[in-house]
């Protein structure tokens, strides 16, 4: 199953963020998937065209402090995203943001991000009835306990897990993040939580690791909690990536067997991706296809249902990277109905 509602955007232009999150990567990808005459026959069996699903405020406060979620409904939400998207330099200056260009208040994003990460918790609930589920939201790993980060206000992957545990859909999940950057925010909410299993392999330096040890406040930095798998790649590690990725697979299966997996499928590891944060890590198209084929294949095996979530992808050709994989991803599970 493909969950791709097109009534949102996945760019920020029209709030006056310039981050290069374009919109090319969800229409494309699906406009992919619609090219291939076989798959656009059965597109009404693979492709929910609505997020229904919704999030509320008990959702958050099962992951988030109450603190951050009270400002978060209140007046000091502006600032919250302006931190977070990091729309302010050190001197004061607008960046990445031209308030000028928007044709919505800034604060009208919390609403499109509630929209967004009740996706994953959407997504979730569709792998868990097909087994898999790919959605075109989803993958705020940076966001902390109290505050958000890295573009990542409030954190769905952990919220879905809480959300469905509270549910007693499922006991025991994993995360599986091959986004770029470290999944920092997800290990630090879930640390020393056996119902949580976390993976990251990620840029061995960079944000969010070239941060301080304590924040401003004096408390320790969140970013350096580790996750129960952390794969570190160095600049020109990149063909022992997949080796490495294996292997943690492999020691995440040594700790029992999960009810569900959430991939954080992020694109940004790809060496055509603009962000410039993410350039420390730069695999090939086809490194990409294999990374994610493994995983697939990985869970497939093991009988995890599985959702992959769009996470991070940047520029006008990571649409490419989701594409190729939901392609093939497509005829492996409708290959008896296409033939």
């Amino acid at each position: 199953m493909i969950l791709y509602d097109p009534r949102i955007p996945a760019s920020l232009i029209e709030f006056g963020i310039q981050i290069p999150v374009r919109d090319s990567r969800s229409i494309k990808t699906l406009q992919a998937l619609l090219d291939d005459d076989k798959l656009k026959s059965l597109q009404k069996h693979w492709h929910i065209d609505r997020i229904v699903e919704t999030l509320t405020r008990e959702d958050l406060l099962r992951v988030h402090s109450a603190e951050f979620v009270d400002r978060l409904y209140s007046t000091a939400l502006e600032q919250e995203i302006i931190s977070t998207f990091e729309l302010i330099d050190a001197e004061g200056k607008y960046y990445r943001y031209a308030p000028e260009t928007a044709t919505r208040p800034l604060t009208d994003l919390f609403e499109r991000i509630l929209v967004k990460d009740a996706g994953t918790v959407q997504a979730a609930r569709l792998a868990l009835q097909h087994g898999f589920c790919f959605s075109f939201t989803g993958g705020a790993h940076h966001a902390q306990h109290g505050f958000g980060n890295g573009f990542c206000l409030i954190n769905d992957i952990v919220i879905a897990c809480r959300k469905l545990q509270f549910e007693k859909q499922v006991e025991r999940a994993w995360i599986i993040d091959v986004d770029a950057h470290k999944g920092d925010g997800t290990a630090a909410l879930t640390t020393g939580d056996d119902s949580i299993r976390t993976l990251s392999i990620h840029m061995a330096s960079g944000w969010p690791l070239d941060g301080p040890v304590l924040l401003a406040d004096g408390q320790a930095n969140p970013s350096f909690v580790p996750s129960d798998i952390d794969i570190p790649i160095e600049s020109g590690e990149e063909p022992y990536y997949l080796e490495r990725l294996r292997t943690g697979l492999q020691q995440l299966e040594e700790g029992g067997a999960a009810d569900l997996a959430i991939v954080v499928c992020g694109a940004d590891p790809y060496e055509e991706d603009e962000l410039p944060s993410a350039a420390l890590l730069k695999l090939s198209l086809e490194q990409m296809m294999a990374r994610d084929r493994m995983i697939y294949s990985w869970l497939q095996e093991r009988k995890i249902p599985a959702v992959f979530l769009m996470a991070g992808g940047y520029g006008d050709e990571v649409w490419r990277v989701y594409a190729q994989f939901l392609l093939w991803v497509m005829h492996q599970r409708y290959g008896h109905i296409i033939g």
